[in-house]
């Protein structure tokens, strides 16, 4: 039997038989894993790996090729055991990697009645799964659309795919098949009753007819709510796991949320405001929420000009979908309708939030739908005028891992003079882990049609994987995570500690505590540092930012028993405009502009780091004025030097002079 001691034995050399009869002589190559057992003993080695070292050696398949044919003096097996896999395995064994487990451990896990070492199976049963033995794709794939998440979602926002040609667009509902409680219609009946289109200082821009305005405007608003929602949603299951399933943590449901006005004070008189600011009447509804300090849950300037969700009717039905998800106590699906805002937290209570970033037992078996998911829906709710592009996970991963490395080997040759050319060659040459971080955090990624944030959040976790590759990844001390591997699977960061154990956060952990915060503070500072992106369509820029702010949510941690890390303004890295047009000339002099300005790069930088990172709301309010004159003045030394401008008025000088010597006006 094979086993760790004795790996060049029987087992392994008829294994190697085996499999070149099935890839060598029936040329099958859908060979995904192979197993050594004896029943408890489990070895399972890769089938790629396999291929690599037994079918690409042209020697070794010579050799089997003669035996298979005959053409050998001996043809019994014990002669390919013997004279020809044995030498050949010695030569590689060094190479041979192997999962092993050993079935015998599990048995007392799986037949006690203790429920909280179940954990423990997770690994196991992925392990046995078709999708990792027969390499198939996740059900529960990051960039797979529930169908049933999506159309009910759509129900209750007040919105309807239909297909045209070969793209699936997003309307509104024909006359005579919309709900006035869908959320869309609700505000689409309070901005025309109240006129609230005639606030705006430029309605045109949201569509040439009053309709179409109405449900421009009316979008944008239920996309800003709905987002705020989603992550409020994904923040309540994180509470509750933080305290081992303390339901009390819950707030995002139709006991606490039974009317607009209460869910508008969760947005703005609780998220928004530190314990100590918050009036008696919210400390007491929602006393576990914590502070925030996201610029997600301060009013937009499109709420300030027409509605807040505290306008919109309380009390009105929405009729209930054929193929909900809300089942009564029997079990069966529920018919007839339901006051709109209830329906909306019933919705999504019945769906799992949890489970983004962690790894769980389910007792009651609700789908999970994770920022991927939702990222996509949005993807597909914003475009539709024109039909959505979403980019699927396995090309986002694909093309960071590709392109990142590639920068980060580049950027360490260009800053020490090095002449690496894989990772391989950098791991060898790093001495120093504080050097080697900066060095990573001056890459700079630019997604110029950012969409729902995709890309930059596969970029963000291959940064960090990268880091964790070049054994770089360290706490706050400098001390390194060397204890846990950081590994990107299905488009999600997994930490497992050394026994394979996906980590889970325990604030009462001290070594759970420190690497939560390191977790926290490298998506932080890569996000801050080395992410930006730009959209055309302001409803992705809401989107893609939200996404940023879930990664972080994912290891936000407690700084003390009650106080959770504040999320920093990362929106100013995340920009509204078109990618396409340069405002300023490719070949402006921006040093003779930044010569002449009052300010420079560093004032910039130092008012951006202060927005990020506001105290308060105040604070924040004063950096945003200072950007706003900073990048002002900035853009009028520009315009003042640009050639092309110079030359204009130059020409205009000389017009002038010629229709005063002609006397002409």
């Amino acid at each position: 039997m094979f086993s760790a001691e004795n790996q060049n034995c029987k087992a392994l050399q008829e294994l190697v038989l085996y499999f070149l009869r099935e890839r060598i002589s029936q040329n099958n190559l859908k060979i995904t894993n192979l197993i050594i057992s004896n029943v408890t003993n489990w070895y399972i080695f890769d089938g790629q790996l396999f291929d690599k070292l037994f079918a690409q050696n042209k020697k070794l398949v010579a050799q089997f090729k003669d035996f298979e044919e005959g053409k050998l003096s001996v043809t019994n097996t014990e002669h390919f055991y013997k004279k020809i896999a044995e030498p050949y395995i010695d030569s590689i064994l060094d190479k041979l990697e192997y999962t092993y487990f050993d079935l015998a451990t599990y048995d007392k896990i799986l037949r006690n009645n203790d429920t909280v070492d179940d954990s423990k199976l997770i690994v196991l049963y992925k392990l046995l799964s078709p999708e990792h033995l027969l390499k198939l794709s996740f059900a529960n794939d990051s960039n797979t659309l529930d169908k049933n998440f999506y159309n009910e979602l759509l129900h209750l926002i007040g919105l309807t795919e239909t297909k045209e040609g070969s793209k699936k667009l997003i309307q509104r509902p024909k006359v005579g098949q919309r709900h006035d409680g869908s959320l869309l219609e609700n505000v689409i009946n309070q901005l025309d009753s109240l006129d609230k289109l005639s606030r705006l200082p430029n309605v045109k821009q949201y569509g040439d007819t009053h309709e179409e305005r109405l449900f421009t405007v009316g979008l944008e608003l239920c996309i800003t709510w709905v987002n705020r929602i989603l992550f409020l949603k994904l923040l309540e299951a994180q509470l509750i796991s933080y305290h081992k399933g303390d339901k009390s943590y819950a707030f995002l449901h139709s006991g606490l949320l039974h009317d607009y006005d209460n869910l508008n004070s969760l947005f703005f008189m609780v998220l928004a405001k530190k314990p100590d600011e918050r009036n008696d009447r919210v400390k007491t509804l929602f006393a576990k929420v914590p502070y925030l300090n996201s610029s997600l849950f301060e009013p937009t300037e499109l709420e300030h000009q027409t509605l807040f969700i505290s306008g919109l009717e309380d009390d009105i039905q929405l009729p209930i979908i054929s193929g909900t998800v809300l089942k009564d106590a029997n079990g069966k699906k529920l018919t007839g309708t339901h006051k709109a805002i209830d329906y909306f937290f019933d919705f999504l209570e019945a769906y799992d939030f949890a489970s983004e970033g962690s790894e769980e037992i389910q007792e009651d078996n609700k789908t999970l739908i994770n920022a991927s998911v939702l990222g996509l829906i949005f993807e597909k709710i914003n475009g539709y005028k024109d039909g959505s592009f979403y980019t699927p996970s396995f090309i986002t991963m694909y093309m960071c891992k590709e392109t990142i490395r590639r920068a980060v080997v580049q950027k360490f040759n260009e800053t020490k003079g090095w002449n690496c050319e894989d990772f391989e060659g950098l791991y060898n040459k790093i001495e120093d882990t504080k050097e080697a971080n900066a060095i990573i955090n001056s890459v700079k990624i630019c997604d110029p049609a950012v969409g729902s944030g995709h890309f930059l959040v596969s970029a963000l976790n291959e940064m960090i994987a990268i880091k964790h590759d070049l054994k770089v990844l360290t706490d706050r001390d400098g001390k390194r995570l060397k204890e846990y591997q950081v590994d990107i699977v299905n488009d999600e960061l997994i930490v497992t500690d050394e026994d394979g154990v996906p980590f889970t956060y325990n604030p009462k952990n001290k070594e759970s505590q420190r690497l939560q915060e390191t977790l926290f503070h490298e998506k932080q500072t890569i996000i801050e540092n080395c992410l930006f992106g730009v959209d055309i369509n302001p409803n992705s820029v809401k989107i893609c930012r939200l996404r940023l702010w879930i990664e972080l949510l994912k290891n936000a941690y407690y700084r003390n028993e009650s106080e959770l890390e504040t999320l920093p303004n990362i929106d100013i890295n995340i920009k509204c405009g078109n990618s396409l047009i340069s405002r300023f000339a490719l070949d402006a002099d921006l040093k003779k502009a930044l010569k002449q300005s009052k300010w420079n790069i560093e004032s910039y930088k130092l008012a951006v780091a202060t927005y990020r990172n506001a105290e308060s709301k105040e604070q924040k309010r004063d950096m945003e004025v200072l950007i706003a004159d900073i990048k002002g003045n900035f853009r009028s030394e520009i315009a003042t030097n640009d050639p092309k401008k110079l030359k204009l008025e130059k020409l205009k000088g000389q017009l002038f002079n010629q229709t005063q010597q002609v006397g002409l006006f």
